[in-house]
């Protein structure tokens, strides 16, 4: 599989010596393993915060790739997706997989040895069964009062 993201020219191991807020454009995209979780719809609860991820995956979300199918136009089909940059990290962090470079490192964490950026290739997320490549269905065919009966457990 080709790397949808171009992670090449970035040094070495940036993401340790770096903090978010300095990175460049390029460093930050590279951060995406491309596991597909942040395109699943997802349920709050109101009363304690807790969020469930549910195999809904967003009407713009490419199954077999785990990639947005309209990446660069999101927003004039789907206004309300979030542009995750580091001065929003910390507002949306709570809701972000796990397992997701951006809450890993914003958590003063390590990425899994599984990330494309250590293993060289953007195939080893799907290898490690931490995507959801081949898991989801369209909110365009389950209704949102429905959501709740696909609730999923993160794979980590």
């Amino acid at each position: 599989m080709t790397d949808p993201i171009d992670r090449s020219g970035l040094a070495p191991r940036f993401w340790e010596t770096k903090r978010l807020k300095d990175m460049s454009g390029a460093e930050w995209e590279a951060l995406c393993d491309g596991c597909g979780k942040c395109c699943l719809n997802k349920l709050e609860d109101e009363d304690t915060g807790e969020v469930a991820l549910t195999r809904v995956a967003c009407r713009l979300f490419d199954d077999s790739t785990c990639r947005c199918s309209m990446y660069e136009t999101r927003h004039s089909y789907v206004p309300e997706c979030i542009v995750l940059t580091p001065k929003t990290i910390s507002d949306h962090a709570y809701w972000l997989p796990q397992t997701c470079a951006y809450r890993l490192l914003w958590e003063g964490r390590d990425l899994y040895d599984w990330h494309p950026l250590i293993s060289g290739t953007p195939d080893s997320v799907h290898r490690a069964g931490v995507s959801i490549q081949g898991g989801t269905v369209s909110e365009a065919a389950i209704a949102e009062d429905d959501w709740e009966d696909h609730i999923i457990e993160e794979p980590v």
